[in-house]
């Protein structure tokens, strides 16, 4: 099957600009592509996993990717699928965004390949050094305002109660600039991005004909935005996005949050954000559908995007959190495993003092974790064999919690009934 087979049958096809050329270019030969990532923040999100793993896809098949990390573009904003002007960052908050970004974007291309090693630029380089005269005359003098106007990105922005700042206005010219760049440097036949980009690549594509005279083939193919079922963002929370750096959205909560996704949208998930096989992902979905309760398909698909994302020790250390909060034992946990733990469940501070000698009542400490609305209902639960002192079941009411309970020297995780939890954090 030819990468463009594989990507339809993921779903990963929206549009390209002549597909019948390029899929005759690509069985022709391996070639070189490009997409570009903008240091918005200082970490990829979940969404930006789509284009960056196609990148991958292509190198597996023999081609050459190049990560684009948008120094120069960065500093001026996408308006591309925005309502609402960006808040301009500073030349200091671009420089930590990419050192940042470039960190994440090796993790995921083989830039030690023998054949086709990926490459990392930053459109900076060739930007900065362009005067705004001569970028006038040599980009803006190809670009007609009113086909401008008619790109979705710019359109939207102009029936809008905000309408479109000039800066903005002219992001596409300046991603034009990089696709040219690109061709004519590193003879980069291709630009890959989600469909929200097709405005910016096609611009592109039309610099490259015409600055060529029709001499240089160039090519855009887009991606479907990743959506959920009902049409929201994937990766979108209540508390914000599910981002790729581990100090933003720990192991465990990225391991979660794809092993709660919804049945309706696991089966895409695992096309487009996998490098399983046909068969494997085919087998998953059928199981799913024979079996929803076991939840085998979101599993595969959370382990292999927190091995993928993050590693095997980080992966082994979510799954060992997940148990410990389904009341698995806490035997050979790892600090850091349990401070994800403590991160999900209620914490509560709690003088050593009180734990010293000869500690505190368990009753106690269960009404101070508000695990009980009283000492004489805590001691019920207690006797009817639903309390838990470091998910081990506590067989006497009366016992005292004492220093030697501590985990880690400092926690204590108090648990009544299956699920409901509580950490005492010393002080």
């Amino acid at each position: 099957m030819s990468i463009l087979e594989d990507l339809q049958w993921r779903g990963l096809y929206a549009d390209c600009t002549d597909l019948a050329a390029l899929t005759k270019r690509l069985a022709a030969g391996p070639l070189t592509l490009y997409c570009g990532f903008d240091p918005t923040a200082d970490s990829l999100h979940v969404g930006n996993l789509v284009p960056l793993l196609a990148l991958r896809r292509f190198q597996l098949c023999g081609h050459h990717p190049i990560a684009l990390a948008g120094g120069a573009t960065g500093m001026v904003g996408d308006p591309s699928g925005r309502s609402s002007e960006r808040n301009l960052l500073t030349p200091a908050q671009v420089d930590h965004n990419i050192a940042a970004i470039k960190e994440q974007l090796s993790r995921f291309l083989d830039f030690n390949a023998a054949a086709n090693p990926a490459r990392l630029v930053d459109n900076a380089t060739w930007t900065a050094p362009v005067s705004f005269l001569e970028f006038l005359r040599d980009v803006g003098k190809h670009f007609s305002v009113n086909v401008m106007i008619a790109k979705d990105s710019v359109r939207s922005r102009l029936e809008g109660e905000g309408g479109i700042s000039y800066t903005e206005f002219s992001y596409m010219l300046l991603q034009a600039h990089d696709f040219l760049h690109l061709r004519t440097a590193s003879n980069c036949e291709l630009q890959v991005g989600a469909t929200d980009q097709w405005g910016n690549i096609t611009a592109g594509t039309d610099l490259i004909r015409k600055q060529s005279g029709g001499s240089l083939n160039a090519w855009g193919l887009v991606f479907p935005l990743l959506t959920k079922s009902d049409g929201t963002k994937y990766g979108k929370t209540a508390a914000g996005a599910v981002w790729l750096d581990a100090k933003r959205t720990s192991p465990y909560r990225f391991y979660q949050f794809f092993v709660n996704s919804d049945d309706a949208d696991v089966g895409k998930l695992l096309r487009v954000l996998t490098f399983l096989s046909h068969d494997e992902i085919t087998a998953l979905e059928t199981a799913q559908q024979a079996n929803p309760g076991a939840r085998a398909a979101q599993k595969a698909l959370a382990r292999e995007l927190t091995t993928l994302v993050h590693g095997a020790d980080a992966l082994a250390g979510a799954i060992k959190a997940s148990e410990i909060l389904f009341g698995g034992s806490l035997e050979g946990v790892s600090e850091a495993v349990f401070q994800d733990v403590v991160g999900e469940i209620p914490t509560h501070p709690l003088e050593r003092a009180k734990l010293e000698g000869a500690g505190t009542g368990l009753t106690d400490l269960l009404v101070h974790a508000g695990l009980a609305p009283s000492k004489g209902q805590a001691r019920k639960d207690v006797e009817g064999g639903g309390i838990y002192v470091n998910n081990v079941r506590a067989a006497e009411a009366g016992r005292a919690v004492t220093t030697a309970d501590l985990l880690f020297g400092r926690h204590l995780l108090l648990r009544k009934g299956k699920r409901t939890y509580a950490v005492l954090t010393v002080t």
